[in-house]
């Protein structure tokens, strides 16, 4: 429950830290700049009652928070080249689209078995857990599969066993393409 509370207030902080950051944007470079520019304010005129002094520094203060909003827009439209690439090493990365990793296979193998035996009247779920066979199977059929289970073959003392969320043989198919990579 802490946990929870703090990870909402770090949140919060985050989400605030935008205006906060603006904030001290826009008072740092204006007073910064202000020595600078204040001679042009000097003077008794009070425009709509307000002295020009404060006139000046919210001149500077949205002149800085203008400046900033323009980069940020420009930076958006035409100079985010990266958000396009990783849009396609995404779409390129069939273990962030399509595929899964070894390990994954193994633990969805495990957990669509738990779901099939907690739910053996349901016929959704019984069919989506069909699916999943059929995924996990095209899973085991591919090469990185078999590197996987070449490694856990080569590095632990026990080989991988017949896993019970694959066809019949796939292990074994896997062991044979497996000696035939690098």
């Amino acid at each position: 429950m802490m946990k929870k509370w703090f990870m909402r207030q770090y949140w919060r902080l985050q989400q605030s830290q935008t205006f906060i950051s603006m904030g001290f944007w826009c008072t740092t470079l204006t007073l910064l700049i202000w020595p600078y520019v204040s001679w042009r304010f000097q003077g008794e005129a009070t425009p709509l009652g307000i002295p020009m002094t404060y006139w000046g520094l919210a001149t500077i203060a949205f002149g800085v928070l203008a400046i900033v909003l323009m980069v940020g827009y420009i930076y958006d439209q035409f100079l985010s080249l990266w958000k396009e690439q990783r849009t396609v090493d995404t779409e390129r990365n069939p273990f962030g689209t399509y595929a899964m990793i070894p390990a994954n296979i193994v633990q969805v193998g495990m957990l669509n078995r738990l779901l099939r035996d907690n739910s053996p009247e349901d016929k959704q779920v019984q069919d989506t857990c069909n699916w999943i066979d059929q995924w996990l199977a095209w899973n085991a059929e591919q090469e990185v599969w078999a590197r996987g289970q070449k490694f856990w073959d080569d590095e632990f003392e026990n080989p991988v066993p017949d896993l019970f969320f694959l066809p019949e043989g796939a292990v074994d198919d896997a062991r044979r393409r497996g000696k035939d990579l690098d």
